[in-house]
């Protein structure tokens, strides 16, 4: 009976997809999963080690594990028109990109896609690695000049006083016309063609049912929202999980493909990387 390593983020909308597998409300016959929950920095570093079946991964982390994991076409998570926020404790007085030249910026992870589409949006940042859910704090004490948020972050900054200048995911509509990729789940190619198959439509089966059960996986997200209220959790969930999330579609791929390339072109990815679907 295999039993599957499947993890992900702590986080209402990752546990919204995942709520009907963790539940047994759909019919996964032989197979077992094994949930693991860890921020999505730990999820990068862990698959590049290779030490997760099944994982949500950064579409920027996936340009360093090709080779050993292939993306599913289930679970992504696609900004259309939003994503990571950029905030600082003060209003931006002149050009965003300018305004965060050479300032000390907190990321939430090297390998995060956040951290990607900062550097194609201002290359000339200093980046500090801080904890995602520490970021909004290390802004407001001024450890750091601003602070790119995920998750959460993106619907309660202004709760903290802090002051939106750049939300990427806009910027990369603006840019390219596409919706702005930034996380999706991986699976090992050693798993073999049979057990991927499988395992990519329990994926998908549970992401469906919590889209046709909205009111059952909310309610099971809530226990991670982090602060949201129902309505915001709600709003939240809505956004990265949705028909992108059941499957990329053409769209969806062309943005990946186009992210990735961008950042090969930059050089902030060391070479060309082909994004395979499985």
């Amino acid at each position: 009976m295999p039993t599957i390593r499947l993890a992900h983020s702590p986080d209402s909308d990752d546990a919204f997809m995942f709520y009907a597998l963790a539940a047994g409300k759909i019919d996964t016959g032989n197979r077992t999963y094994v949930h693991e929950l860890q921020d999505i920095e730990t999820l990068n570093q862990r698959a590049l080690k290779q030490e997760l079946d099944v994982t949500a991964v950064s579409i920027h982390a996936y340009a360093y594990l090709a080779e050993s994991y292939a993306l599913l076409s289930h679970g992504a998570s696609i900004g259309d028109r939003y994503g990571p926020c950029l905030v600082a404790s003060t209003p931006a007085n002149e050009d965003p990109r300018e305004a965060v030249r050479a300032k000390r910026v907190a990321i939430p992870g090297t390998m995060t896609t956040a951290a990607l589409a900062m550097r194609l949006f201002q290359p000339e940042f200093d980046a500090v690695v801080v904890p995602f859910d520490e970021i909004e704090d290390s802004v407001q004490r001024g450890k750091v000049d601003a602070g790119l948020l995920i998750h959460e972050g993106q619907l309660t900054y202004h709760e903290a006083g802090l002051h939106l200048w750049t939300d990427l995911g806009i910027w990369w509509h603006d840019e390219t016309g596409l919706p702005l990729p930034l996380g999706g789940n991986a699976i090992r190619r050693d798993l073999g063609e049979e057990l991927i198959s499988v395992v990519s439509a329990d994926l998908r089966a549970s992401i469906v049912y919590g889209l046709e059960h909205r009111k059952a996986a909310l309610d099971h997200a809530m226990r991670f929202a982090r602060g949201l209220d129902v309505e915001e959790a709600d709003r939240f969930v809505g956004m990265y999980v949705n028909d992108y999330t059941v499957d990329y579609g053409e769209r969806g791929r062309r943005a990946v493909q186009l992210l990735l390339d961008r950042g090969a072109a930059a050089g902030i990815i060391p070479h060309r990387v082909q994004a395979e679907f499985a």
